[in-house]
């Protein structure tokens, strides 16, 4: 098993010509955000736009929000308009969307698309609640990456926390065996697998990332990463390792690790890009 320790060679794809625009550079849909858990998306939303995706739009199971007045350069919308009038490349599901029928029912139509789709937190725990919406996951032909945290892998592979926690590369095995497609199963040095079993340590980050939100922002910039060019499983790749780097820069300047925000990291991954591709 190979080792995550620094910018993986095929981010240098997401060096920009001159003679370039939005269109260039896809256009990702972050689907999520239920009644009072609408920041989870608009955190996935923010971090795909910070990050460089051309294009993003936010569809919210709660549609009672029109605008995000911190990032209006977000295109919010009801989550079934984003199947139904949106053309999106790239497609982020899960981000506080809830277990409800509504929510069930919006990951299957996502699931039936073809465009790459990464997989997180309530679209997770939805898959591991429902064998119709499993049978769905493996047999879908498009690029799909999962990002469970210990507890979600858990619960997909129908076992506790501490036995994933116990054997962590048997558990992505296990994932990737069973799910038919790429894991990223988080926490301390965490492991990203392909669909054909191939499997990376990363080793960047530290115990600031433990607050609210970091998985969101984790899960946008992967998928803003794959929507500007980079195949989804090395956007993986790159991610887990600038999202940690990002904290090391932080906590370099405050040593304690404590107050790290989701908002925060967003910034700082984008530094680290850019100064990681400028070199």
């Amino acid at each position: 098993m190979l080792d995550i320790n620094t910018l993986p060679a095929c981010a240098l794809a997401l060096r920009r010509a001159n003679d370039t625009h939005k269109g260039h550079f896809g256009s990702v849909a972050v689907i999520g955000g239920a009644r009072g858990m609408t920041g989870a998306a608009l955190l996935a939303g923010r971090a795909a736009l910070m990050l460089g995706a051309g294009k993003v739009w936010v569809g919210l199971l709660d549609a009672s929000i029109a605008v995000d007045f911190t990032q209006p350069e977000l295109m919010l919308c009801p989550a079934e308009m984003i199947f139904t009038q949106h053309q999106p490349t790239h497609l982020l599901v899960g981000m506080g969307m809830g277990i409800a029928p509504e929510a069930k029912q919006i990951l299957g139509l996502a699931l039936d698309t073809s465009q790459p789709l990464l997989l997180d937190a309530d679209a997770l725990n939805l898959i591991a609640a429902n064998e119709d919406l499993q049978l769905q996951l493996q047999q879908r032909a498009a690029p799909t990456l999962l990002t469970p945290h210990p507890s979600e892998a858990a619960r997909l592979l129908g076992i506790s926390t501490a036995a994933v926690q116990q054997d962590r590369v048997a558990a992505i095995r296990e994932l990737i065996a069973r799910y038919r497609c790429h894991v990223v199963l988080k926490g301390h040095h965490s492991l990203v697998g392909s669909a054909a079993g191939d499997i990376t340590r990363n080793v960047s980050g530290n115990a600031a990332l433990s607050s609210a939100g970091q998985g969101d922002t984790l899960a946008g910039i992967i998928m803003s990463l794959c929507a500007q060019g980079l195949d989804l499983l090395d956007a993986a790749r790159c991610v887990v390792w600038l999202h940690g780097q990002a904290a090391d820069v932080w906590r370099a300047k405050h040593p304690a690790g404590i107050g790290l925000t989701a908002s925060e990291t967003i910034v700082l991954a984008r530094q680290v890009l850019n100064h990681s591709l400028g070199t």
